[in-house]
């Protein structure tokens, strides 16, 4: 018995797998880290582990759920996820105006001046002005609900961005008048939407010529298209900034504001407004 006792331990020591670091490839999953092979601990199966998977509870399944879950996809999400990828790509490859050297480098300051003509900060300030300095009823009206579409269009886009927080196919970081206007994230897009919303208003209040008109249509595309190249935004985000530009102009004209009442908010705005007895 002795000798039987000695030539055991003299194996066991020149196992490989009772050296220490090799002790967690020696254990089996239901013992802890002191109850491996050579450890010198007693064997203890985790009780309520055992009852779980007896019962059947999540311990028994839920893992086998979530592997099932991830490796096997829905047809959904497999759809959502490769037009996410084919946006992704697009966008990037559409993105030529992005950086300061390349083959849209030339056309970059022709495209950021296209982009600026929709940006948000020109037409509130050109609409304050033409409102300032209008005459007559009809104008003002028209001056005074364009206003409030655009500050509808500001302020709807701005909380959009912030509550999904989408970055730029290029994640550049936002420049000053994109903090200004809050124009800080890249889903919807501010500059679509407004252009859609701006060009609908003025081909359907302002009696213009054929093509005036089309120019006004051209440039509403031209303004998306053209935040695209920039690499500010996805191709989904111009074609969202479309639809809620729509979306803005139909609110407007349902709720349009008479002239009875652009007279009173005028006369609040500049402080000339005298309550009725």
């Amino acid at each position: 018995m002795p000798s039987s006792q000695t030539r055991s331990r003299a194996r066991d020591r020149n196992d490989v797998l009772n050296r220490p670091e090799f002790l967690s490839l020696n254990q089996r999953r239901d013992q802890g880290p002191g109850e491996g092979r050579g450890g010198g601990g007693p064997r203890r199966a985790p009780h309520r582990q055992q009852s779980q998977q007896e019962d059947g509870g999540p311990a028994a399944d839920g893992g086998v759920k979530e592997d099932c879950m991830q490796l096997n996809p829905s047809f959904r999400g497999i759809a959502i996820n490769s037009l996410l990828a084919i946006d992704i790509s697009l966008s990037k490859r559409l993105g030529v105006c992005a950086g300061t050297r390349g083959s849209g480098a030339p056309l970059r300051s022709m495209v950021t001046l296209l982009a600026l003509s929709g940006h948000a900060l020109p037409w509130l300030c050109g609409t304050l002005i033409c409102l300032w300095s209008s005459n007559t009823l009809a104008g003002q009206e028209v001056l005074v609900n364009l206003l409030l579409a655009l500050i509808l269009d500001l302020m709807t886009v701005a909380g959009m961005q912030k509550l999904v927080k989408r970055r730029g196919p290029w994640d550049f970081p936002p420049g000053f008048l994109d903090y200004i206007a809050m124009d800080t994230y890249s889903f919807p897009a501010a500059h679509a939407s407004r252009a859609v919303m701006v060009s609908k208003f003025l081909l359907t209040h302002l009696v213009l010529a054929v093509p005036l008109r089309i120019l006004l249509y051209l440039w509403a595309v031209l303004v998306g298209v053209s935040r695209v190249l920039l690499g500010k935004h996805h191709l989904s985000d111009v074609g969202c900034g479309f639809a809620l530009g729509f979306l803005h102009f139909s609110l407007v004209e349902s709720v349009w504001l008479d002239s009875s009442t652009c007279q009173t908010l005028i006369s609040i705005g500049t402080l000339r407004w005298t309550p009725l007895v």
